[in-house]
């Protein structure tokens, strides 16, 4: 971990959807799966984002356009220009060998745990990867995620314009169920779940694994500033810890001691805002 930014240049931008662009770095960031960087703009602010991909030579950042800073990023910044980085932190998946697991990404959340199947799939494990979206437009890392092997790649949208019509935890609830059944010897105790997107969809997954008896990690997204615990400003009702200390992965148990869990969570000053 570095407190202090490097500076780096970017060596590439690459468009994901019409909302989503990434930018890779070369270097090694030294990053597992589920932590996060603080991308500091000269001038502007600092924000953090997920690791979508890291290894000894490149690291990748997957950024949607959402607000101010994002947007400036996406319309100012380029292939060349440089960008100050402090991190990783956090706490990340567990990666887990040779087991069966399920990853469930909401939008963005693709790519945060297109890195946890890379690292799962080089310990052996079965990938099931279900990734949702508003409409086909807006998935992201479909076609990479098609080509990596021992991965299956199941795909839900709002509107059905590819893959099954509807929430994606749908499908999460129906491998359950069909490994719930299963007669390979391999049953629903084998079986672990990792998700990241929207706290609603997450808490859907919680409460589906729950009474299926399945393990599942979360990635909680909170307002983060320094990274180290320090500020204080990420810290969670209910649990009174910060999230960029014992999350933003989290195991379903604890993540369910957070109050206002996919119902509201606090701004930069600490008020609530409804999701």
């Amino acid at each position: 971990m570095n407190d202090i930014p490097r500076v780096l240049k970017i060596v590439e931008v690459r468009m994901e959807n019409p909302m989503v662009k990434t930018y890779i770095f070369k270097g090694n960031l030294g990053a597992k799966p589920g932590q996060f960087v603080n991308v500091w703009m000269p001038r502007v602010d600092e924000k953090p984002f997920s690791v979508a991909y890291c290894d000894d030579k490149e690291f990748w950042l997957t950024i949607a356009a959402v607000g101010p800073f994002t947007k400036k990023l996406h319309k100012d910044f380029v292939k060349g220009s440089k960008l100050g980085v402090r991190g990783p932190y956090g706490n990340g998946y567990t990666v887990l060998k040779n087991k069966h697991i399920v990853l469930l990404a909401g939008g963005y959340g693709a790519a945060p745990l297109y890195f946890l199947a890379h690292e799962s799939v080089k310990n052996g494990c079965k990938v099931e990867f279900i990734v949702g979206a508003k409409n086909k437009d807006l998935l992201l890392y479909t076609e990479m995620i098609s080509k990596m092997e021992n991965v299956s790649l199941h795909i839900a949208t709002d509107d059905g314009s590819v893959g099954m019509k509807g929430y994606n935890t749908l499908i999460l609830e129906k491998l359950l169920a069909e490994q719930n059944g299963s007669s390979d010897g391999h049953g629903i105790a084998e079986l672990f779940v990792a998700t990241c997107g929207p706290e609603v969809m997450m808490k859907s997954a919680m409460d589906i694994c729950e009474k299926a008896d399945v393990p599942i990690e979360v990635s909680i997204e909170r307002y983060m500033k320094c990274g180290t615990g320090v500020c204080g400003n990420c810290c969670v009702d209910g649990l009174g810890v910060p999230v960029c200390k014992k999350g933003p992965v989290m195991r379903g148990e604890m993540a369910r001691k957070i109050s206002g869990l996919a119902k509201w969570h606090r701004d930069n000053v600490g008020l609530k805002i409804n999701w």
